[in-house]
């Protein structure tokens, strides 16, 4: 059930800009941590991936025989999940993100803006916790 305050918010994406600008920068700096933990996340991924080839590529060919390679499909689902899948979510995020810088510089205070329900969320999550 959404709350009463959440709802409020959700009952209309149109707001004056007065209303929302005092919260875009606290989302702002949310979703920009956000893009940045995921890009560490990929980050890691790609050096581990990096350090198990060079590893295997180290090993005595009689090494190799015994402990194998990954299949090429397993490395390409691994590549999916960890890398192509979070890249696509913070291009989305960063989208988001300029949807939202643009509200902020381009509109003045009594101005109806759109809001995106992300951003929504946010303020009425705001509002709660002031209370």
């Amino acid at each position: 059930m959404i709350e009463p305050a959440r709802k409020r918010y959700l009952s209309s994406s149109k707001r004056i800009a007065a209303e929302i600008l005092p919260f875009i920068d606290a989302y702002a700096a949310k979703k920009e941590q956000e893009i940045a933990e995921i890009e560490q996340m990929v980050e890691r991924y790609e050096k581990r991936r990096l350090a198990e080839d060079r590893a295997y590529q180290s090993m005595s060919m009689f090494r190799k025989m015994l402990t194998g390679k990954k299949p090429d499909h397993h490395v390409a689902v691994e590549y999916i999940h960890f890398v192509k899948k979070p890249m696509e979510r913070v291009r989305a995020l960063r989208q988001e993100l300029e949807k939202v810088r643009a509200i902020q510089q381009g509109s003045l205070p009594g101005d109806l803006v759109d809001v995106p329900d992300e951003l929504v969320i946010h303020m009425a999550e705001q509002e709660n916790d002031t209370k």
